[in-house]
């Protein structure tokens, strides 16, 4: 677990959360609107979807302070929180979810503390001597009187070969009177099959991260980069939100909800899931 911890610590400290727009040198700000309507850090995309910081980003807002939580405000930053130029959520669609999350009677908040978020950090690797990708899907969990960011998931193409599993007529398959011979047929199933992930149950997954984490204490897999890192939410009662930044001229930059549909069932939230860490 420690190196595991380790690996989250080195792959955070390479993730660039600050866009640095509107920066001048040392001690100053040179804003022309830009750099006060950019959601800077994904910590400042919380504050300002829950209304608990001024408009100017210059005050933070607590439990009891009048402009805390209010609701004119949020729907005025939640309405700033997507990115307009180049994802397609509709307008209806939009306006639907600022209602859902500020509403009067039951309005929604996000808390960084909570789970059912996480992040999806596109990184470099370099696996046998060769340069490869790895997404790696991590979360916040507690740990003490404190939190950390640990790996939940890794993606990786080049596991997948290995756990091909055949199906119907093509795979093979241990005879269901096996045990009447002790079993002795697995010398040929497991040492003359280059596939035997076919004698696994229907219901077998690989677990990814097991061997990754195998592959990097064996010497075989070492950390290069990162090259990218968005959010997924589904802390907000029936939708699912993404959220990634982006660095461009104009006041829609920053941190901003770049993905949101709805979620009717479990069902639905296990099928984007399995999408999201590329098990489809």
């Amino acid at each position: 677990m420690k190196k595991l911890s380790l690996l989250a610590i080195i792959i955070i400290s390479s993730i660039q959360f600050v866009s640095g727009q509107g920066l001048g040198g040392p001690g100053q700000i040179k804003d022309d609107g830009r750099f006060a309507a950019s959601t800077k850090q994904l910590n400042q995309f919380f504050r300002r979807f829950n209304a608990e910081e001024s408009e100017d980003g210059l005050t933070r807002y607590h439990n009891g302070d009048e402009m805390y939580h209010n609701r004119e405000l949020r729907i005025k930053y939640v309405n700033l929180l997507f990115d307009n130029e180049t994802s397609n959520i509709t307008k209806s669609l939009k306006q639907e979810f600022i209602d859902h999350v500020t509403a009067e009677n039951y309005p929604q908040y996000l808390s960084f503390h909570r789970e059912n978020w996480f992040a999806e950090v596109s990184s470099v690797f370099t696996f046998k001597g060769k340069r490869t990708n790895v997404t790696l899907f991590m979360e916040i969990q507690q740990e003490g009187l404190g939190f950390e960011w640990v790996i939940k998931e890794v993606a990786f193409d080049g596991f997948k070969p290995y756990f091909d599993k055949k199906e119907g007529k093509e795979k093979p398959f241990l005879h269901p009177l096996s045990h009447e011979l002790g079993f002795m047929n697995l010398r040929k199933a497991l040492q003359d099959n280059d596939t035997p992930e076919s004698y696994t149950s229907d219901g077998y997954k690989p677990d990814y991260l097991t061997l990754f984490l195998y592959e990097i204490k064996s010497g075989n897999m070492k950390f290069e980069t990162v090259n990218g890192v968005k959010f997924h939410f589904f802390q907000i009662g029936d939708w699912y939100f993404e959220v990634s930044q982006f660095n461009r001229p104009g006041f829609n930059t920053g941190w901003l909800i770049s993905n949101l549909t709805k979620v009717a069932d479990a069902e639905e939230k296990e099928a984007i899931l399995n999408y999201i860490y590329d098990q489809k």
